[in-house]
């Protein structure tokens, strides 16, 4: 059995996961504006009184990014208290188990491989959008964090070279386009999810911001399958619970972008998972670090 840690900008979630990817336990808490780690001291403590936690082999973490996987700290651009914060080390004290840490979207990527929407598939970007945008990559039918674990994180890649500041510190990054939180900003509501409702009540301003936010993601996969060659885009996130208001318009614009000969034929789809992918993606970490421990 996995421990699963997942961190965003809005939510802090924490679950066991078993071998064949699961959820058998689940607690979440707001992300604190101060001090998030006793959110997590709080969550993880529930989790270690369950009876089962003495199966948990090792805890598996996505947090929102970016992260660096080789030192363990997370630097969360929606969470400013955590600057080269040492999580993975926090952790595995406080657990006494062995951890793996990725971003996010890593961690949904290789939950989306094993159990979703990317499963049998060899070359995918997997998205998160939600709060901001992350995303991770499988390559070759394997999961590929890259060296400091935050390959494939799309949200930062700029699709507007005079866009608008991102909170990143660059101009014009996806994430500041298509994330839930632009999405919201530019209609001036409190949630997506409400700018959702207003655009099939048939408001134009709701539907625009969620055009503009498919016309940046477009654009982010068409140029990720230029640059990596991948046949599918998986999304996932609270802004994908919108269903066809972002999906529409999103291949609309995609034929619009992928236009070389072997982008054309990328595919887009929903994650499967859910509200339940940043955990069995943190556990899928956990899976996939496995052979690397053995040898």
């Amino acid at each position: 059995m996995y421990a699963a840690i997942d961190i965003g900008g809005t939510k802090i979630a924490v679950g066991l996961v078993d071998r064949q990817g699961d959820l058998l336990a689940r607690h979440e808490h707001p992300t604190p504006a101060e001090e998030p780690m006793t959110a997590v001291e709080s969550l993880l403590g529930r989790l270690m009184a369950d009876p089962r936690w003495e199966r948990v082999r090792a805890v598996g973490i996505g947090s929102a990014g970016p992260i660096d996987a080789a030192k363990g700290t997370v630097s969360p651009v929606n969470i400013p208290a955590w600057r080269d914060f040492p999580l993975a080390a926090r952790v595995a004290d406080l657990t006494g188990r062995e951890v793996t840490l990725a971003g996010d979207g890593v961690a949904m990527a290789a939950g989306e491989h094993w159990r979703g929407a990317a499963k049998g598939r060899e070359n995918v970007v997997c998205m998160v959008v939600s709060t901001g945008v992350g995303g991770g990559l499988i390559l070759g039918g394997r999961l590929r964090p890259g060296p400091s674990g935050n390959a494939g994180h799309i949200g930062h890649m700029c699709v507007e070279l005079d866009g608008p500041p991102c909170p990143c510190g660059a101009r014009g990054c996806v994430e500041v386009i298509a994330s839930g939180t632009a999405i919201a900003a530019r209609v001036g509501s409190p949630s997506a999810a409400e700018v959702a409702q207003a655009a099939r009540a048939g408001d134009p301003a709701a539907s625009a911001s969620f055009d503009l936010s498919a016309k940046a993601l477009a654009a982010a996969i068409a140029g990720t399958a230029a640059l990596v060659d991948i046949e599918a885009a998986v999304i996932g996130g609270g802004v994908a619970k919108a269903g066809e208001l972002l999906f529409g318009p999103l291949r609309e614009h995609l034929k619009e972008y992928a236009r070389l000969s072997f982008t054309r034929e990328v595919t887009v789809h929903p994650a499967a998972l859910g509200g339940d992918a940043g955990l069995i993606g943190a556990a899928a970490l956990v899976r996939h670090a496995e052979p690397e421990r053995a040898a």
